[in-house]
């Protein structure tokens, strides 16, 4: 399948202008977290739109603040300029319920230098009925201004026409109706301050996602789609997950609501531990929402880097995680350093095989053959003891691998049958990295 490079639409401006609820609109989905506070969008956001038969990647960036030198704040503002120069249309965005601001009027300046198309868009215009005054709008000099209101869909139209007519003409023989490959999409979660982000630069290849030693520096879930050996990956970085008890920023409370919704639509999982501590209580419980989602997972120790190599076994490493983390045994564990770059790539290739493991069917015929010699020597057993029979079993579903059994009971496996049962499957079957769900039915 082709990759196709897709034209670049930029959205540009100060906080709080509605550049989140304008990708969203555009985008037909509710990608990039909006809130109420500025500040939301820190990452660049990036995200598939269509309009008039053509496809571009719209970018989301952080906004351009004024009088704020904070490092986050600084490298935010390094981010959106950089995608600024990189993008093939700018939408500078503005709000139109306040003046223009002076800064405003200096970053419209320094756009205007890029020579790029672009198009100066007055936002929160939610009464069209009303004649609004645009004067103040107009000292900057630009032939048209485009009126819309992001928040109740006002003019949107208009605005992806205007942004197609500037996107840079198709090559000689593309088609928009190419084929794409469906991205491989992989969800990286942790603790907050696990080095999410920085596997995520690494495996880039260059600094795409802000990296901070200050906890909870990534707020929004950012995807980042990288191509190795003709494969496509979506990596999801996404916010540290960590109890409410302890977030008081409300911002950060959404961030976390929304790494936990990338656990249940990812293909598959990556949960970052830190090596110098690990598991804690909240490596249990992220672990546990995996295992709840049913998607394949792997576990990736980081910051190996700082082990002391003959101090440390690896064994006995993956004995302890497994000791506390003794539900999703199945994962594969990789040592990685996101400084160093050791074994990182290992974790697309680790994906891409517990995947393809999930998806994996069994013929009805074959599980039966297995069926009736395991079943002779470790008969099932229900929840309260009791001996089961099982006449034949069947394969339902994969991702997670799905399988019934037909017997005399509707009961419940007994939870240690079950776990032993799923062992075996895996080691029998090749089933790497997932849960495995097993139900009873009466035949």
């Amino acid at each position: 399948m082709k990759i196709k490079k897709l034209p670049r639409v930029v959205i540009l401006g100060y906080p709080n202008v509605g550049k989140s609820t304008l990708f969203n609109r555009i985008l037909g989905q509710r990608k990039a977290l909006v809130h109420s506070l500025p500040g939301m969008t820190r990452d660049l956001i990036t995200g598939v739109a269509k309009a008039e038969n053509r496809e571009f990647l719209l970018v989301d960036t952080g906004g351009f603040a004024d009088g704020q030198l904070d490092p986050i704040s600084a490298k935010v503002r390094e981010k959106a300029w950089e995608a600024a120069k990189t993008g093939d249309v700018l939408v500078f965005l503005i709000d139109g319920k306040r003046p223009l601001t002076p800064g405003e009027e200096e970053l419209f300046i320094e756009l205007k230098k890029l020579n790029k198309p672009l198009l100066v868009v007055v936002n929160k215009m939610d009464n069209p009925e009303l004649e609004p005054d645009l004067s103040d709008y107009y000292r900057l000099g630009q032939n048209e201004l485009i009126l819309i209101s992001a928040e109740h869909k006002f003019n949107l139209g208009y605005l992806k026409e205007k942004i197609v007519e500037l996107l840079p003409p198709l090559s000689s023989g593309a088609s928009e109706s190419e084929a794409t490959e469906k991205p491989l999409k992989i969800a990286i979660v942790g603790r907050i301050n696990v080095g999410k982000s920085s596997l995520v630069n690494r495996l880039c290849g260059e600094e795409r996602l802000l990296v901070s030693e200050i906890p909870g520096t990534t707020r929004d879930s950012v995807d980042t789609l990288i191509t190795r050996n003709k494969k496509t990956y979506c990596l999801v970085d996404t916010a540290g997950i960590r109890k409410f008890s302890g977030t008081k920023d409300s911002r950060e409370k959404a961030g976390i609501i929304r790494a936990q919704r990338n656990i249940e639509e990812a293909d598959v999982i990556c949960l970052v531990m830190d090596i110098q501590e690990f598991p804690t209580r909240q490596d249990a419980h992220i672990a546990t929402l995996a295992y709840k989602s049913g998607k394949p997972l792997i576990i990736a120790l980081n910051k190996w880097d700082l082990a002391e190599k003959s101090k440390v076994n690896p064994l006995e490493i993956r004995n302890y995680v497994f000791g506390r983390l003794h539900f999703v045994d199945y994962a594969p564990l990789v040592f990685v350093s996101a400084l160093t770059g050791q074994r990182v790539v290992k974790i697309l290739d680790l994906a891409e095989e517990v995947y393809q493991s999930a998806s994996r069917r069994i013929e009805t015929s074959v599980l039966n053959k297995f069926w009736e010699k395991f079943s002779r020597d470790y008969p099932p057993k229900t929840k309260d003891g009791s001996a089961l029979k099982v006449k034949y079993i069947v394969q339902k579903g994969v991702r997670p691998p799905s399988f019934v059994l037909f017997g005399h009971s509707r009961a419940q496996l007994l939870p240690s049958y079950e776990k032993f049962l799923a062992d075996v499957f895996r080691e029998q079957f090749g089933f790497i990295g997932t849960p495995i769900r097993f139900s009873l039915r009466k035949s």
